[in-house]
């Protein structure tokens, strides 16, 4: 027989591991609830609660009289408690169906914005929810109150559902003025902008993206409330820890005037209406309107425009690729700060200036020729005819380009022409940058485009970013082009064969060109108007702005913006006494005499500038700058319609009709 092992031993070794082991337990369970007490509970309270940021109510938008552009009114707001869709054996999905019927609304519109945004088969925003998950869920907006409230009545039908009203921004002057590209839009903040925020925005806090609401955000935001809540492991709320409410944000008071924003909007779009029936393209457009004492921005309109009510609510993607899209005329850019054009002859009261520093006398006679040979290529006059020999007065009146083109010649001949080194001795160079042309105006916008001073330095530069580019057109020529337009695509192969051996250069015709406006010269409306305000009072360039102010909601004392002086543009007293009296001859007696006939111009002097800039394979750009009255200047206005003609035939009788309105009110 075979004996019994004796296990005993591996029974008690195996006893002594199980009693460590739960000695070791115990141990550490004692840590945990007596040594450690504290720590642990502050970790639970950390992982349980959650602060929910509660938007402040934004502030207004007003005009220079007190009048509302932008304010809030309030739209009703269907939400459920997201306890309500968790514990539901569907998701909630019976009780959204409910609601979406009551309602009278689509159910997948409504059960959409139950789900996150950024989640697997969601929809995509503004119908997917994007808030903060430890808040009611808002299903609907905007819907009627009556049917709202109807849903209160039966609590038992629609657990977790409640109505509230939610403040959102109204436009309560867009009937009669828009002012879309100043005011701007708003949208919800998104993971940059809460980070950027510093604490002070929340993920469901809407953010300024444009115009003043996105310059002037962190002001009219105010300060968001912030409530402390517990959740429970499904992130349910179950209750509230701390509550501070929000302050609401400050108005800001503009020198905008609705009345003659209104007239500039108008004025605009029926220069393009008109320039559009004589077979003009007309496809865009600016108008702005500046205080010449102090830079204040009193109107400023942009064609095509858009609807600010578009973004209330949220934007459909499909309704943002039409408001950014080149073919219908980008509406969002503002042709006003954000767009450049050739300014054409209403330069001319920079190169007059600019071409008696080089030495041309200020009283003498000048030949005006019907064109101008420099080398082998003939300049024509192009907004005047030929007046023989006549002085600087009236070849500013008659805008006569050949004069102009002489004074330039002679002085890229004085520097050394082709092989002059650098722009300082250039005058209508230094008289452009004098001016402000070429670089930011400073205005309390974002968005705003320097334009464009093509000097010797820039030439050079473009050529070496571009010399590639073009160097390989000279090779291969332009056949997408050559295949509609074969006489186009020949002029641009020539064009691409002389630019990219010698591209570099600074030439005679840059120069004669520079000098009435053309060429690579670009400019927004509004540094033409800023400098034509500079010439009015008496040498002064300000930085526009569009703020005059700011005060606490519901009234007190205004905290003022002050104007800022950027400088002067350098002119003599006797240059700018001509300069103004010229100008007044514009008017009364040459290229915007038509568009002026009739207008009370002893009540309402003008004194402005037409022009008219040509742009290869487009139709002809129309300016008019002007100021008045030309006795005490108050205003500049500037209006510009691209592919709209002349100068007198349509930008002229549009700031025709903005005057008129300026003169009413003084």
């Amino acid at each position: 027989m075979t004996r019994p092992r004796d296990t005993s031993a591996r029974f008690w070794v195996f006893g002594l591991v199980v009693l460590s082991m739960m000695g070791a337990l115990l141990g550490r369970l004692g840590q945990v609830q007596l040594a450690d007490h504290d720590d642990y509970a502050a970790a639970a309270a950390t992982v349980n609660s959650r602060v929910v940021v509660q938007p402040a109510l934004r502030g207004r938008i007003l005009d220079r009289t007190g009048a509302p552009l932008v304010d809030n009114t309030s739209e009703a707001v269907v939400t459920i408690e997201r306890a309500a869709l968790l514990d539901a054996d569907d998701g909630g999905r019976a009780l959204v169906e409910r609601v979406a019927a009551a309602l009278r609304l689509p159910v997948a519109q409504v059960w959409g914005r139950t789900q996150p945004c950024g989640t697997r088969d969601t929809p995509p925003p503004p119908v997917c929810w994007n808030g903060s998950p430890y808040e009611p869920v808002p299903v609907a907006a905007g819907v009627d109150p009556a049917l709202a409230l109807s849903l209160l009545e039966r609590p038992e039908d629609f657990p977790g559902v409640e109505v509230a009203a939610r403040p959102v921004r109204d436009y309560p002057s867009r009937s009669r003025a828009g002012a879309a590209h100043v005011l701007g839009y708003l949208t919800r903040a998104g993971a940059e902008d809460v980070r950027a925020g510093g604490g002070t925005v929340g993920d469901s806090d809407l953010v300024g993206r444009s115009g003043l609401e996105e310059q002037y955000d962190r002001v009219l935001r105010g300060t968001p409330g912030r409530t402390t809540v517990t959740v429970d492991p499904r992130g349910v709320v179950t209750g509230q820890l701390s509550v501070s409410a929000p302050v609401p944000g400050r108005d800001l008071v503009t020198h905008l005037d609705v009345r003659v924003q209104a007239a500039a909007e108008r004025a605009l779009a029926e220069a393009v209406q008109t320039a559009r029936r004589r077979g003009e393209e007309a496809d865009a457009g600016a108008a702005v309107v500046l205080d010449v004492t102090n830079g204040g921005v009193v109107a400023a309109a942009s064609h095509p425009a858009y609807d600010p009510t578009v973004w209330t609510g949220g934007i459909t993607e499909r309704e943002l690729a039409s408001l950014t899209d080149p073919a219908a005329g980008t509406p969002l850019v503002s042709r006003v700060t954000s767009a450049a054009f050739a300014p054409a002859s209403t330069f001319k009261v920079v190169s007059l200036p600019a071409a008696v520093s080089a030495g041309n006398p200020l009283g003498g006679r000048y030949p005006c020729t019907s064109s101008y040979r420099i080398g082998s290529r003939e300049f024509r006059n192009f907004e005047s005819r030929a007046y023989g020999s006549i002085g600087l007065r009236e070849a500013l009146v008659v805008s006569c380009d050949t004069v102009f083109y002489d004074f330039a010649y002679r002085s890229w001949q004085s520097q050394g022409g082709l092989a002059a080194h650098g722009d300082g001795g250039d005058p209508f160079i230094a008289a452009a940058r004098a001016f402000g042309l070429g670089e930011r105006t400073g205005i309390d916008l974002p968005g705003e485009q320097a334009g464009r001073v093509p000097s010797r330095e820039w030439k050079q530069q473009q050529w070496r970013q571009t010399r590639e580019d073009t160097c390989e057109r000279a090779r291969t020529g332009y056949p997408e082009v050559a295949a509609t337009d074969g006489t186009r695509a020949a002029y641009l192969t020539s064009l691409a064969r002389e630019n990219c051996r010698t591209g570099f250069q600074f030439r005679a015709g840059d120069a004669a060109n520079f000098s009435i406006g053309q060429g690579d010269m670009a400019v927004s409306p509004l540094q033409m108007a800023r400098a034509y305000a500079a010439i009015a009072n008496g040498g002064t360039l300000w930085t526009p702005h569009v703020a005059s102010g700011f005060r606490q909601a519901g009234g007190g004392a205004l905290e003022t913006v002050p104007p800022h002086r950027d400088g002067s543009v350098g002119l003599s007293p006797a240059m700018l006494r001509f300069l103004q009296d010229a100008l007044v001859g514009v008017v009364t007696e040459g290229t915007a005499k038509g568009a002026f006939t009739g207008f009370p111009l002893r009540q309402w002097p003008v004194a402005g500038k037409t022009g008219t800039a040509e742009v290869f394979g487009r139709g002809d750009t129309s300016w008019f700058v002007s100021y008045a009255p030309a006795t005490k200047p108050r205003y500049a206005v500037a209006v510009v319609v691209a592919q709209g003609g002349t100068g007198g035939e349509t930008a002229a009788p549009a700031a025709r009709r903005i005057h008129d309105v300026l003169r009413r009110i003084g």
